[in-house]
């Protein structure tokens, strides 16, 4: 008898069980991404937010600091590792340009021309993301009737969030001053984004000059030149570096929220951002002026105003924000310059001219190099299979010439390096045939590229906050950014 009503009790609660945790869980998940936002920054400003929505996530969230586990150059790949919850050599995101042996230049790597842009030239789609993504997962778990939008204010990161399967996702065109989108996505352009595109917000936020929120005395870190004359900005100018751009997103996003009714039933909704702290005369990713203070406080009031409506329409315990930083510019060579370290560039078209002339000297004055991007060599296969060669010779070869050239730390056949400590780095549908890793402090620069004047560290951090008003078990230890993707879907 006590055996059969333990059982009974036992069915009963199972029953409920699943009820349960589904009530309990957040009806809409909003992802923020945030170029340039490190942890250094948020503790140098906390003390001067009185209010707003970094300062209630910094004391209300879980929080903690990411690794990258792969090598970072500052492009999308750390966006598509969060995304994706793997590495480069899983996700195929190492730069955001792929070279291609046979046209011998470089593409997109979201380039997709079965797909037509909306509001853009741009040809792009998620197609060549190699794994699935946080919204990908999402979709599987709850369904066709869970609403996922992204929006973003750079065309790449913006896919990226998207993954293949949102309902849509649109970016800023710094060109047209629109949102735009690409043709990939079922819904394609939103409706709230095209009713902002039609209502001349963006051209009145952009015309809007961008001044000091506050006194430049109040800030921390003002240059000399701000001290003496301030700053100033037409945000139309340079639309993606300026508070408004943030600005915009926050306010498309709660149009979103009001258009589809995100978060109003018992189907989670997911909504991410893409958010910068990077304003227009940054070199690093460090505070070193009023105007990059001035992007946070921007940001800090953005995220406020966001949460205090969410609170509003769908209640503060049916919404979590996950908010998590993304390295972009590292630190700038100035700094490193006052602090004694000397920043030298690597030339990139040189060294894969003299790596020519060698292979050249040995077998004979042919092209037997197609090209170098990133940190790879691609020789010319198809020659050296019309010519009966050993390729794993002329790889070792390249491998032991590169390796003398003054900035290399090391340089391996391809074959080696998926094989060593880099492999989560590399791609292997991508890679040349040579790679090679520059010493710390070494810029990798090309001859047709910009000079960069910030260095990247190889394997930086990130910080990250998960506020939910929902009771929840939180990690206790410092995470990998391939461990962001589980805190929202058990995917492991």
């Amino acid at each position: 008898m006590r055996k059969t009503y333990l059982l009974a009790t036992l069915i009963a609660f199972l029953c409920i069980l699943p009820i349960s945790l589904f009530a309990t869980q957040p009806r809409l998940t909003v992802v923020v991404v945030v170029d340039g936002m490190t942890q250094e920054n948020l503790n140098q400003l906390r003390p001067f937010w009185s209010a707003g929505g970094l300062r209630t996530l910094s004391e209300e969230a879980f929080q903690t600091t990411i690794h990258f586990p792969h090598l970072v150059n500052g492009g999308q790949e750390t966006t598509a590792t969060l995304m994706t919850g793997t590495t480069p050599s899983r996700h195929g995101f190492m730069y955001d340009q792929y070279f291609d042996r046979l046209y011998r230049t470089t593409f997109d790597v979201l380039h997709d021309s079965q797909t037509s842009g909306i509001g853009t030239t741009l040809q792009l789609s998620p197609r060549a993301i190699a794994t699935t993504t946080i919204t990908d997962e999402w979709r599987i778990l709850h369904g066709q009737n869970a609403n996922i939008y992204a929006i973003g204010l750079q065309p790449q990161a913006t896919i990226l969030l998207a993954g293949h399967a949102a309902n849509a996702c649109c970016w800023l065109d710094p060109s047209s001053l629109k949102w735009a989108t690409t043709s990939c996505y079922s819904e394609g352009l939103p409706s709230a984004a095209d009713a902002m595109n039609m209502s001349g917000r963006i051209n009145q936020l952009a015309e809007k000059t961008w001044t000091p929120r506050l006194e430049i005395a109040n800030y921390t870190s003002p240059t000399k030149d701000e001290r003496r004359r301030s700053f100033s900005y037409l945000p139309k100018t340079d639309l993606l570096h300026t508070p408004a751009a943030n600005t915009l997103a926050i306010e498309l996003a709660l149009n979103l929220q009001q258009t589809k009714n995100l978060g109003e039933d018992n189907i989670p909704d997911l909504l991410l951002l893409q958010l910068t702290t990077n304003s227009p005369k940054a070199t690093s990713d460090a505070i070193a002026s009023a105007e990059q203070e001035d992007m946070y406080l921007g940001i800090n009031q953005d995220l406020g105003y966001l949460m205090d409506q969410l609170n509003q329409r769908i209640g503060k315990s049916n919404y979590q924000v996950l908010l998590v930083g993304r390295p972009t510019k590292g630190h700038s060579t100035k700094t490193l310059d006052m602090a004694g370290i000397a920043v030298q560039r690597f030339n990139l078209d040189r060294a894969t001219a003299l790596t020519s002339t060698y292979l050249m000297a040995i077998y004979g004055h042919e092209r037997w190099i197609d090209g170098g991007f990133g940190p790879y060599i691609f020789l010319n296969r198809t020659l050296i299979e019309q010519k009966r060669l050993s390729l794993e010779t002329i790889q070792r070869q390249v491998a032991n010439f590169i390796m003398d050239f003054e900035g290399v730390q090391v340089a391996f056949p391809i074959h080696e390096a998926i094989l060593s400590e880099y492999s989560p780095s590399i791609y292997r549908r991508q890679a040349g045939d040579v790679f090679f890793q520059l010493q710390d402090h070494w810029i990798l620069d090309t001859n047709d590229k910009m000079q960069y004047d910030y260095v990247i560290e190889p394997n930086p951090t990130a910080p990250l906050m998960l506020w939910s008003a929902t009771l929840r078990t939180f990690p206790e230890k410092e995470l990998d950014a391939t461990d962001v993707k589980s805190l929202l879907i058990n995917s492991k």
